[in-house]
Parts: structure tokens; sequence; C-alpha cells
């Protein structure tokens, strides 16, 4: 509280002899105090306060007693609250929607009135739903369902279905056919299970020879079949460069030069402006939100040697990503000439892979 009195002094001490404990005390001027006490002690400081002709002004509330006396007044708001609250809690005991997600045959609207009839509807209490007795319930009732998981989440009960399916058919085509080579390449190995294989393990093939004859069975008694199998075969794969000897590059001196400016709209205004000396350079912009800077790097033009083995590994990866993934590789064979102002580069690529086909 705030103390207003000719002598602030005698008030205090009039206070200090009935007893009244005064805690902060706080001289603002020559008439002004500022102190706390208690609110017990209120009745007596106002006593205190007509004897001595002083003037009191609360200027603060703090503690307890305030609080309860705020909540007295705010009785109404506070029961409000409070019965909201209890509202909201005992509905959330409650489910009151039912989400149903299936696949592709089984309709949702079915599968609702099949819980329904469980005895499983909105508005139904938490406590008497047994997510383990829906579950095997849809699944005994429902030969179409596989797999069922019901689940609470807030005042949902979300139901999820995985529905049974049907083996693919597998239509086998008979039709009787030949299989041929669909590229060149040294046969390694011959696997049939169905015709007759006209080629053995080393013999040189072209591109469509014949492999596996759509036939089987003796003299006198051979029919038409579909010639399956597989003839694994050696192929080559290769690819040939020319390269220069020497490659021009660029070179960076460590000289360089650097220009400032400020840009208004699309016009650049010069804060530092040198005169660029290079006859060959490389410029970097730096900008920043008001100066920008541009930067001169002097560089100079050298023939560097032609680096092969980077060039041979670039041919070999090029004839890799042309490849099917079923491809084994063999071998790698690489070939570097060097002629009067160029490499001549050839990499050989040695691999294994099934090259019959079907003939139509």
């Amino acid at each position: 509280m705030e103390i207003q009195s000719l002598i602030p002094e005698k008030f205090i001490n009039l206070l200090w002899r009935n007893g009244i404990i005064v805690k902060n005390i706080k001289k603002i001027n020559i008439t002004t105090v500022v102190l706390e006490v208690k609110l017990s002690d209120y009745s007596e400081i106002n006593k205190v306060a007509k004897q001595t002709d002083t003037r009191i002004k609360i200027i603060g509330r703090q503690g307890l007693s305030f609080f309860l006396m705020k909540i007295r007044t705010r009785s109404a708001l506070l029961f409000g609250v409070v019965l909201f609250g209890g509202i909201i809690y005992y509905l959330s005991t409650f489910v009151w929607n039912i989400e149903i997600n299936t696949e592709h045959y089984i309709s949702p609207y079915e599968l609702r009135n099949q819980i329904k009839g469980f005895g499983v509807i909105p508005g139904l209490r938490k406590k008497n739903i047994d997510v383990y007795d829906i579950e095997n319930k849809i699944t005994r009732s429902n030969d179409e369902i596989m797999w069922v998981k019901a689940r609470i989440e807030g005042v949902k009960l979300k139901v999820d279905v995985i529905e049974r399916q049907s083996p693919p058919i597998i239509i086998s085509n008979q039709t009787p056919c030949n299989l041929i080579a669909n590229k060149d390449g040294i046969v390694v190995r011959v696997f049939t299970a169905e015709g007759t294989a006209v080629v053995k393990n080393g013999d040189m093939i072209q591109k469509g020879d014949l492999l596996v004859k759509g036939e089987q069975g003796k003299e006198g008694s051979v029919y038409p079949v579909h010639a399956e199998g597989e003839v694994i075969a050696k192929t080559f794969y290769e690819e040939i460069k020319e390269v220069p000897l020497y490659n021009k590059s660029k070179i960076k001196t460590g000289n360089s030069i650097s220009n400032l400016y400020i840009k208004f709209g699309n016009k650049k205004i010069y804060l530092k402006n040198n005169l660029i000396p290079y006859s060959n350079y490389d410029k970097i912009e730096n900008k920043d939100k008001f100066i920008n800077k541009e930067i001169y790097y002097e560089v100079k033009e050298k023939n560097m040697p032609v680096d092969v083995t980077k060039v041979t590994e670039q041919i070999y990866s090029n004839i890799l990503r042309n490849l099917d993934k079923n491809v084994k590789i063999v071998d790698k064979i690489q070939d570097v000439k060097k002629e009067k102002d160029k490499y001549l580069i050839k990499v050989l690529v040695v691999a294994e892979e099934n090259i019959a086909l079907e003939e139509k």
C-alpha cells in the first residue's frame, strides 16, 4: 500500500506498537511511503490512519486470499468451465463414428450392416466394445475377408479389411515354335525343357541361326512342341574411340582483380571499376543485399596430356550402361595404340548371356 502523511514515520511507529508487521518500506518522497502489510491487519491499519490523518491507497495485491476472493466473485464462470469439461470427458467415453476401409469387392455399407448386427453402433460406450471379438466375428462370418484390424481412435472405431485374392490364371502358350539366336556368339551351355537342341558347346553361331528345334521324339514318331530352354553363349561388345594426345585446359595463374557495384533496377553503378588487364579470365559474381562484387581470375590455356586410363574406364562404363542386368561380365580387354597426334583406344567386353529367342 501507499501512504501519504505529513509525518509518515509516526504512522509506521504506531503500526509497530499495535503489533502490525510491516515489510519492504520504501520512501518515495517526504510525505509518501510504500510498504507491505498483511490483509488480516487492514482493519487495524485503517484505525491508525484515521488517528494520524493518513491517506491509504492500495497499489498491489498478492497471495492466496486474494485469489480465493476473485474465484468467489466468478463462481458461475468457474462452475461453467468445470461443467463443460465434465461433459466433454463424459462424451469422449463413447464411440460416435465407425470408419470402414475395404479394398475392391466388399462394400463398406455391407460391412457396416454386418457390424451393426453384432450390436456395435455409434453411441456405444468404449468399455463395452471388444475390438478383438469384432475382428474374430467379421473373419468367421465372411469368407472373402482374409485379415481384419479394429481399433478405437478417440471417438472413432476404425476397421481395416484385407480381402482374399484368387491366384492369377497362368495361360501356357503351347503353339509349336523354334528357338533362334538373337545375336552372334560362341555356345557355352545348352539347357532344353522342350524341343531338340541342334547346337552344342563351342559352336560359333550368328544372329538368326536355329538353336532348338520345336520337335521331339524318335524317328518315325516325331511330334511338334513349343521349344523351351536356354542357350548360354559367350558374346562380345566392342567400342573404339579416337582421342587427341593433348587437351587444352584453362589453369588459374593466381592473379585476380575485383570490382564493386550497386544495382538500381537493371543499371549498375560501380564504386570500384578496374580495367581488366587479362586476355583470358574467369568471372565470378558475389551478390549481396546492397553491394555486389565481381572477381576476375586470370587463366592461361595449357596443353595437358590425356588420361588414357580415365578414357578407357568411360568407354567401359558406356558399354555396361547398355547391357541388360542378366548379362554376366566374363572379361574386359583393352588395347591402346599411339599414333602421330592421337590415341586409338579399343575396349572389348566379353560376356555370357542367354541368346535364345522364340521364332515368330
